[in-house]
């Protein structure tokens, strides 16, 4: 990646070399970005008025110009020294950033610490890149321990890998700063300046209608056995080459930006190498946040659906399981964008309805001809419906053989796709080979797609 041009439009500077923000090139390709950069000073990029006036000002005037905001980020939180100024300084920035969130895409990369309230700024960017021996927390090391008596290093709080794995909050992890734009840029690439124009099409050499022979391989016949997805999002993606976003953090999840026929598309797809692709509640917030994001900016979502249900047990129920599945829920009922399900293998419950399923508003819904479509698997139907009379039986042998014959009668019955078609909630049943030629003239035919959701304030979603 070539370094940033010279700024072409200087917006303000800061005392002691703390922060810095103009306009300025990111990449070879002339786009146009708002930049500031928070290190150095006298307290190790201590937010202080001048710091939070000059942020908040270029994340104003990036927004004005319809341009991303990038900032770069090694703070060691509020200036002491200016007190209760400082807290209102990066409260300042907060609010502007909460302002250009939806409007400008936001990528944050954290260099060095991100420390106390100025970390909370975090939350609030689209993407967080960190880098090696980076990290973040609100509450430091000595405070953890005084309050909790357990003893904490920067890393095992608030390090880059703890946050990849645990807390999600870092979108992507780099070697070096260098790195870190250069993942920046591809994701900027993705996306429009601003939420008032397309997406970027681009140019392309791969064939629409080329065979998914890698994707159709990938997906084993037996619905007990595992397969990485992203074998499937390969196959499907234009030169086979795409930009995973939270890799580490709930797995059983994968998120994934895209290109199909030039259209850069948003992917969710459950991974039944995961958790056997079930939904818990770290994936459906991962997912959630998601939909919610290539909403906002016009990306279309592909959703590849191959799940046995959500995750059971007491813990998740008490820890909000209802609560976090609606976040989803509720993120794809809102989604405006063109949104197009595949339905590769099986698809029960309310898992199977929560991952954007015809019903939830989806514009084209289609399953592969081995799909299963159901309220549960063949097994768990016939348990629920014979398991005690089953387990009853005098002779087990006979049992086990009317077991598997009425676990295939029930499969034949209600769990074929072309029972899920008849009734209108697949559209078509197709070809495997053929899911990238369908993606792409889907795409094609919903370019144009507007919104025509009813006006109001905002809703109150499941936070």
């Amino acid at each position: 990646m070539s370094a940033p041009a010279p700024p072409v439009l200087p917006v303000a500077s800061g005392r002691g070399g703390a922060v810095e923000a103009d306009i300025r090139l990111l990449g070879g390709d002339g786009n146009q970005v708002g930049w500031f950069r928070l290190e150095g000073g006298k307290h190790r990029g201590a937010v202080g008025t001048v710091e939070g006036e000059t942020i908040s000002r270029l994340v104003t005037t990036a927004v004005d110009a319809g341009v991303p905001i990038v900032g770069i980020i090694a703070s060691s939180g509020a200036d002491i020294d200016e007190g209760v100024s400082a807290l209102h300084a990066w409260g300042g920035i907060a609010m502007a950033l909460s302002a250009a969130s939806g409007v400008v895409p936001i990528v944050l990369v954290v260099t060095g610490p991100a420390v106390s309230g100025p970390a909370l700024l975090l939350g609030l960017a689209d993407v967080v890149i960190m880098t090696e021996g980076s990290f973040a927390y609100v509450s430091g090391p000595d405070a953890v321990e005084r309050f909790t008596g357990v003893g904490a290093t920067h890393e095992s709080l608030g390090g880059s890998e703890m946050h990849a794995l645990r807390s999600g909050v870092a979108t992507l992890l780099a070697a070096d700063e260098d790195e870190a734009l250069a993942l920046a840029f591809d994701v900027l690439s993705f996306l429009p300046a601003n939420n008032g124009i397309h997406p970027p099409v681009f140019s392309f050499d791969d064939p629409v209608d080329r065979p998914v022979h890698h994707a159709v391989e990938a997906v084993p016949a037996s619905t007990m056995a595992s397969y990485d997805v992203r074998r499937v999002i390969d196959d499907l993606c234009d030169d086979g080459w795409y930009l995973e976003l939270k890799a580490r953090h709930a797995p059983n999840v994968v998120t994934a930006l895209g290109r199909i026929g030039g259209h850069p598309v948003g992917f969710i797809a459950n991974q039944p190498s995961q958790l056997a692709g079930t939904l818990d509640i770290e994936g459906s917030q991962k997912a959630a946040r998601f939909v919610q994001w290539c909403d906002a900016f016009g990306l279309p979502l592909v959703s590849l659906v191959d799940t046995p249900g959500f995750q059971p047990g007491k813990d998740i129920e008490w820890r909000g399981m209802i609560r976090h599945g609606a976040q989803l829920v509720h993120a794809y009922a809102a989604a405006s964008v063109p949104r197009i399900a595949v339905i590769l293998r099986k698809a029960y419950g309310g898992a199977y309805i929560v991952m954007d399923c015809k019903t939830m508003g989806n514009d084209l819904c289609v399953a592969w001809p081995r799909a299963e479509i159901a309220v549960m698997g063949p097994p768990q139907a016939v348990q629920v419906l014979h398991g005690r009379r089953l387990a009853a039986a005098e002779n087990q042998d006979a049992a086990a053989a009317e077991r598997a014959d009425l676990e295939s009668d029930y499969g034949e019955r209600y769990c074929t796709p072309s029972i899920a078609a008849s009734r209108g909630f697949v559209d078509a049943v197709i070809d495997p080979l053929t899911t990238r030629l369908v993606l792409a003239s889907a795409l094609e035919a919903l370019a144009h797609k507007r919104d025509h959701s009813p006006r109001r304030r905002h809703s109150n979603g499941p936070l």
